[in-house]
């Protein structure tokens, strides 16, 4: 499943906005929004917060595995 799909699944999940995700993650809305769109991916430091916070691990938010 790619990242954009995770992130998706992930933020309904928890019933999370863009921003709410942003907040958790520390940082711009603007930026969930690229991460969504496929436009960006996150940064190390974000996947970290990622897998720390909703135990998302790096290997499933890429798909690799």
């Amino acid at each position: 499943m790619p990242y954009i799909d995770v992130l998706k699944q992930l933020m309904s999940e928890k019933n999370m906005s863009q921003q709410k995700l942003a907040d958790a993650l520390g940082v711009n809305q603007t930026t969930v929004s690229q991460w969504l769109l496929g436009r960006k991916k996150p940064g190390y430091d974000s996947i970290l917060l990622l897998y720390e916070k909703f135990g998302v691990a790096p290997n499933d938010l890429f798909g690799v595995g």
